[in-house]
């Protein structure tokens, strides 16, 4: 698991005057990647890093010729449309990068000059998916929400006899995975009306988001073999925010005994940035279980992982109405979560996935399935708020939200900070629902 070193340096300062803001997600301790271009050009897609309110573009600082040694390698790998060739180098090769990179971008550094020719303002930037993404699961490693959403399903059995034993997932499409903004028409899909024998096909109007996190895949593993959990974040690129849309009557009818289908594959959001996981070094925290609750099984279990497995990140969403936004009024925070409170580490589920023998490889996605929090106002779907709709929220121009309408704009934020650290944002996965598409 990564250390702490030079790059997370609270004190540390960068020429790029806007990423020493208090406030920006992107300060110099976290440099996170992700592949841009200018809007609407036919310039290439190229690996780019977040800087403030800047970016690096990375083909451009290798055209320069400002990195040498053993990170030009790495460099090289991140100038082309998708970041899959620098994720399978592996942690000592990203560490290399990123450690050439802070030092660059240093307020004292020699080669400011030409650094600042390598720079594109954030707001001139689009972006596609850091990385072509082969296979997508999403894990269910809140048990708060586990328990939560099984109240409404299962009254005498909330909790499957099997949660806290295995790490739940299902695997889902990859194909619809986009990257924030992302725009998608609300889903048409088959569900039994409530007293009814016979189900219809139509839109869903139960539509829900479920924040989040998203893991991707560095290094893969070749099939058949197993991923250790004390070597399995080694494995591990980086996170991102995701939104797992989900339609909750297609869902609920679906489910039995397969799993999730189309209430999921018609839309997944994440956010444009992979914050790393040596950037998110200084917020580990150990992973423990409450009282009572069966210990991991030894391939789930190391000592690295009680030591500081679990991860201090803030989490949180926001709504706009399209009546919001045409007033002029700002989001409404409907809930904050925190990722210290999953079930299950990164490391355990990367284990989990390849115990038996399956082949992850670089760019793979795995979710976290939503992260919910132990408080009421902790709950990261609106499945959980309303009480599955029974329950509709008032936002502050009075309306209210059962589930999601058409128009609706959906905000997911996340962040860390503690005193004696530098606070690095992960930006936003923002998606819109639009009418059904005809």
């Amino acid at each position: 698991m990564n250390g702490l070193n030079e790059t997370h340096d609270a004190a540390a300062r960068s020429f790029v005057d806007s990423a020493n803001d208090a406030a920006s997600d992107f300060p110099l301790q976290n440099l996170p990647f992700g592949v841009v271009r200018r809007p609407n050009s036919s310039e290439p897609w190229r690996g780019a890093i977040a800087i403030g309110d800047e970016v690096v573009d990375l083909a451009a600082l290798a055209r320069a010729g400002i990195v040498t040694g053993d990170a030009a390698p790495a460099l090289a790998a991140c100038t082309g449309p998708t970041l899959n060739a620098f994720m399978a180098l592996g942690a000592p090769a990203w560490s290399r990068l990123r450690r050439a990179l802070w030092r660059l971008l240093r307020h004292d550094a020699p080669e400011r000059g030409r650094m600042q020719q390598c720079l594109i303002a954030r707001s001139d930037v689009e972006h596609a998916l850091p990385a072509h993404v082969g296979d997508y699961t999403d894990f269910y490693a809140s048990v708060h929400h586990a328990t939560t959403v099984g109240r409404m399903f299962r009254p005498d059995q909330p909790l499957m006899p099997n949660y806290k034993w295995v790490p739940i997932a299902y695997h889902g499409r990859a194909s619809s995975v986009g990257v924030s903004p992302q725009r998608f028409h609300r889903p048409i899909g088959q569900r039994l009306p409530p007293g009814a024998e016979r189900p219809v096909v139509g839109p869903t109007q139960r539509l829900d988001y479920e924040l989040e996190l998203g893991i991707f895949v560095g290094v893969g593993n070749a099939l058949g073999t197993r991923v250790p959990v004390s070597a399995a974040e080694s494995h591990v690129f980086g996170l991102c925010l995701l939104n797992d849309w989900s339609a909750r009557e297609i869902q609920a009818w679906e489910y039995q005994p397969l799993g999730p289908f189309l209430a999921k594959n018609f839309a997944t959001t994440i956010s444009p940035w992979i914050v790393t996981l040596e950037a998110l070094a200084p917020y580990r925290l150990p992973f423990t279980r409450p009282s009572g609750d069966p210990e991991p099984l030894d391939y789930l279990d190391a000592p690295g992982v009680r030591a500081h497995g679990a991860i201090d990140i803030d989490m949180e969403v926001l709504l706009s109405t399209a009546r919001m936004r045409a007033a002029g009024q700002p989001a409404h925070v409907l809930s904050r979560s925190n990722y210290r409170h999953a079930y299950w580490t990164v490391a355990q589920l990367v284990a989990h996935h390849t115990v038996n023998g399956c082949n992850l490889q670089p760019g793979d996605l795995l979710g976290t399935g939503t992260q919910s929090g132990p408080a009421a106002a902790e709950a990261g779907s609106l499945l959980e708020l309303t009480a599955g709709g029974k329950r509709p929220i008032t936002l502050p121009n009075g309306e209210t939200r059962g589930f999601l309408e058409d128009g609706d704009v959906v905000t997911l934020r996340a962040w860390c900070e503690r005193e004696g650290a530098a606070r690095i944002g992960f930006g936003a996965a923002v998606g819109e629902v639009l009418p059904p598409a005809h």
